[in-house]
C-alpha cells in the first residue's frame, strides 16, 4: 500500500527483483501505468479508508508506506483511522505480516515529539493493536532524489549561500540511504525473529543538519554555505521561510520543519543482527543520489554504469522532486521524412552554423573562451556526419538514435550542466508527403544561487536563439526533401 508514493514506488521492484509476487493499492491505477514493472505486478483500485476486502485476499504480507502529512487540518486522525482500517481488514484476510515504515524520535510521545513523529508512532502503535504481526521500522531522513526531507535540504542549500535558521540547524540527526531503507524492508520479511518489533534504523554516521548541508554543498560542487543560527525562528516561521524558498507545498513543509526540532538517532541498533550488511554513509548516499539527477534529466549514458535506479527520482514521484530542471522547449511541424530530419539535425554546427543568431553564439564562444573553455575554435570533424563523442563546437554528442534523437552536452564553463536535444516523432503522412514533429529541448540543471541567476540572466537571448534554431532546422529539412524530387522531374 503506497505504491505511488517515493519508497513504495522503488520496493516494487526490489521486491519482484527477490522473488516476490506483489499486488498494489492504488487510490488511482493510471499514476502507476508508466512505472517500469507495471506489467509485472497486479493492481487493484482502493482507498486505505475504504473496502479492502478484495485487495487484501491471499496476501501473505503488507507493506504500509502510506500517510496524509499536511493533508488538511485533521491528517492526524486520518491517518490513525487508515492504519486501523488496514489492520482490521489484514485480519479479517489472515494475513501473516504487516511491514511499517515509520519515524525515527524518542521522547515523550504527547510533549516531545513533533505532531509528525507522533502520528507515524500512533499509526504504528494502531497496526500493532490487532492479531496480525507488525515489524515496523522507524528511519531518520532518508537520503535520495525524491525523499521530501533530501528535496528540502537539497533547495535551501542550493538556493541559498547565506542561511538565516533557528536553533534546530545543531539537532542531531541520522540519515539513511534509500538503498539501505529498501534492503531492510526487504530482509525482514524472511526474518522470524523482526515479527512484533519496533527496529531503528539508519545510516553508519551521525551529524547535525548544519553539517549535512555542509556535505551536501561539497558533493554538488558549491561555495561553502553560511549557516546563521538565531534563537527568535520558530518552527512555523522556519516552515514559511521554506515554502518560499522551495517548491515543497506549504502544507508539507510545516510538519516536516517542525520535526526539525527532535533528535533522530539510533538508540537500539538491533537491526544490525537481523538484517547484516554494509551500510551506506551519508557522503555517499548524497554523490548517488545528485549522479542520478543528471542522468535522468540531462542525459542517459554519462553518470556511471551499474548504478540502479533506487536513488533516482521516478515518473511517479512529485514534480518538485529530482531538483531544479530548467528548460526551454520548442516544437515543430515538418513536411520531411524522419530520415532528412534527422540528417539535417546532424548537420548542426561547426561551418553550417546555427541557423540564427550566429553573433549570438559567436559572443557566447568568445566569452567562453575567455573564461578558459573550448569556446567555438573546434568546430566539428565531419561537416556530414556525426559519432558518438563528437565534438560540435563547445558541445559534444551524447545520444544519436538514427531517424529518432539527437543529443548534445554542454562543455562549456557553466555554473551547471546544460544538454541540447531534438527529438523526432514521425506523424501521418498528409497529401501524400511524410511529416514528423521535430522537438528541440534545451535543458539546464543549475548549481546553486548563481546557475539560476544565469539562466534567467540568458532567458532573453534565449528568445531570440532557440526559435530561430527549431525553425531554421524546419526549413532546411523540407527544402532537403524536396531536392530529390524536383531534380528527378527535371531529368
Amino acid at each position: 500500500m503506497g505504491a505511488t508514493g517515493y519508497i513504495g514506488g522503488r520496493l516494487v521492484g526490489e521486491l519482484l527483483d527477490a522473488g516476490y509476487r506483489v499486488r498494489c493499492l492504488a487510490r488511482t491505477p493510471a499514476k502507476l501505468e508508466s512505472a517500469a514493472w507495471r506489467d509485472e505486478v497486479e493492481v487493484v483500485q482502493g482507498d486505505v479508508e475504504g473496502d479492502l476486502t478484495h485487495a487484501a485476499d491471499g496476501v501473505r504480507a503488507i507493506y504500509y508506506l502510506v500517510h496524509s502529512i499536511g493533508e488538511g487540518d485533521d491528517w492526524t486522525k486520518r491517518e490513525a483511522g487508515a492504519a486501523a482500517n488496514v489492520r482490521d481488514a489484514a485480519a479479517a484476510a489472515g494475513v501473516d505480516r504487516i511491514v511499517y515504515l515509520g519515524g525515527l524520535g524518542a521522547g515523550d510521545e504527547e510533549v516531545d515529539l513533533s505532531p509528525h513523529l507522533r502520528s507515524r508512532h500512533r499509526v504504528g502503535e494502531v497496526l500493532a493493536d490487532g492479531p496480525v504481526p507488525v515489524t515496523e521500522l522507524r528511519a531518520a531522513v532518508i537520503i535520495g532524489s525524491g525523499s521530501a526531507s533530501f528535496e528540502m535540504l537539497r533547495y535551501l542549500v542550493e538556493v541559498l549561500p547565506v542561511m538565516v535558521t533557528p536553533k534546530w540547524v545543531d539537532t542531531r540527526c541520522q540519515p539513511i540511504a534509500v538503498r539501505d531503507v529498501l534492503r531492510y524492508l526487504v530482509e525482514v520479511l524472511s526474518v522470524d525473529a523482526s515479527a512484533g518489533r519496533v527496529l531503528e534504523i539508519g545510516g553508519p554516521d551521525v551529524l547535525t543538519y548544519r553539517e549535512m548541508m555542509a556535505v551536501y554543498a561539497e558533493e554538488a560542487g558549491l561555495r561553502p554555505r553560511v549557516v546563521i543560527p538565531v534563537p527568535v525562528l520558530t518552527p512555523r516561521l522556519s516552515s514559511l521561510w521554506v515554502g518560499l524558498v522551495t517548491p515543497l507545498p506549504r502544507s508539507l513543509a510545516r510538519p516536516l520543519v517542525s520535526s526539525l526540532v527532535n533528535e533522530v538517532v539510533v538508540r537500539d541498533d538491533s537491526i544490525l543482527e537481523l538484517c547484516s550488511g554494509p551500510r551506506i554513509g551519508y557522503r555517499q548516499s548524497v554523490q548517488l543520489a545528485l549522479r542520478r539527477v543528471e542522468a535522468r534529466n540531462v542525459t542517459t549514458s554519462w553518470s556511471g554504469a551499474g548504478m540502479t535506479s533506487v536513488a533516482a527520482p521516478l515518473p511517479t514521484d512529485p514534480g518538485w522532486s529530482g531538483g531544479s530542471v530548467l528548460r526551454d522547449v520548442r516544437e515543430r511541424t515538418v513536411r520531411a521524412s524522419p530520415e532528412d530530419v534527422h540528417r539535417t539535425v546532424c548537420g548542426v554546427g561547426g561551418t553550417r552554423g546555427w541557423y540564427s543568431g550566429e553573433w549570438l553564439w559567436e559572443l557566447r564562444g568568445l566569452m567562453d573562451k575567455i573564461i578558459g573553455g573550448p569556446g567555438m575554435r573546434r568546430g566539428r570533424r565531419d561537416p556530414d556526419r556525426l559519432r558518438i563523442g563528437d565534438a560540435v563546437d563547445f558541445w559534444r554528442v551524447e545520444t544519436i538514435e538514427p531517424e529518432v534523437l539527437l543529443r548534445l552536452r554542454a562543455e562549456m564553463r557553466l555554473p551547471g550542466v546544460a544538454a541540447l536535444e531534438w527529438r523526432i516523432e514521425p506523424l501521418p503522412d498528409s497529401a501524400g508527403s511524410a511529416r514528423c514533429r521535430l522537438v528541440q529541448t534545451a535543458t539546464f540543471v543549475p548549481r546553486g544561487l548563481w546557475g539560476r541567476a544565469y539562466w534567467y540572466g540568458v532567458a532573453p537571448f534565449h528568445t531570440f536563439v532557440f526559435p530561430g534554431l527549431v525553425d531554421g532546422l524546419k526549413d532546411a529539412a523540407e527544402q532537403a526533401g524536396r531536392v530529390p524530387t524536383e531534380t528527378a522531374a527535371a531529368m
